[in-house]
């Protein structure tokens, strides 16, 4: 899977978020290791949200806007 991340660089090192999951986030000290802490922020996310959701029924609704 692939996300779109966005990495700011702060005084106090850097932060990366992932826009598409509201709240996953991290930081680092370095952009290298910011890169590999959104990934382990990613997986976790997807973890818990696959834990959430299990047993949920997913279904498709059409909604229109007046």
């Amino acid at each position: 899977m692939k996300f779109t991340v966005i990495i700011h660089k702060s005084k106090y090192g850097y932060d990366a978020q992932v826009p598409a999951l509201p709240g996953c986030h991290t930081q680092g000290e370095t952009e290298k290791e910011v890169k590999e802490n959104v990934k382990d922020a990613i997986r976790a996310y997807l973890a818990m949200d696959a834990e959430y959701y299990k047993g949920g029924v997913m279904k498709t609704l059409e909604v229109s806007v007046v």
